[in-house]
């Protein structure tokens, strides 16, 4: 099986847990892979034959720009159902990161991976 990956998307979110955090939108970044079968759309070098990433990356987009959860693990398993329900995928592999959850860290992360 192929995968696809779509890494470092930068949104934003309203998310955590503090009341500061309700009240301004806070970066992340969100990484995806997902399993795909490369071969019919190689081939044909045809866009119609492909997952259409960018569709994937707007949607997650959406959904993020949306959402109010409180826990970066809330959001991951939102997005990996997204990816699972609307674009048939039947592997997610999602990555949320909090990039300033932590002031001496780097970054703060969560990794789940679903299947159908």
């Amino acid at each position: 099986m192929d995968k696809l990956r779509i890494t470092g998307l930068a949104l934003t979110a309203l998310i955590g847990v503090h009341a500061w955090e309700r009240r301004v939108r806070q970066p992340i970044r969100v990484d995806l892979e997902f399993d795909t079968d490369a071969t019919r759309a190689a081939a044909a070098d045809d866009i119609a034959q492909a997952r259409d990433y960018g569709a994937v990356a707007r949607r997650v987009a959406e959904l993020v720009g949306v959402s109010e959860c409180k826990l970066i693990e809330t959001l991951a398993e939102r997005i990996a159902r997204c990816v699972l329900d609307e674009f048939d995928a039947a592997r997610v592999k999602v990555v949320v990161h909090k990039t300033d959850a932590i002031p001496a860290a780097l970054d703060t992360s969560i990794e789940i991976e679903r299947t159908r």
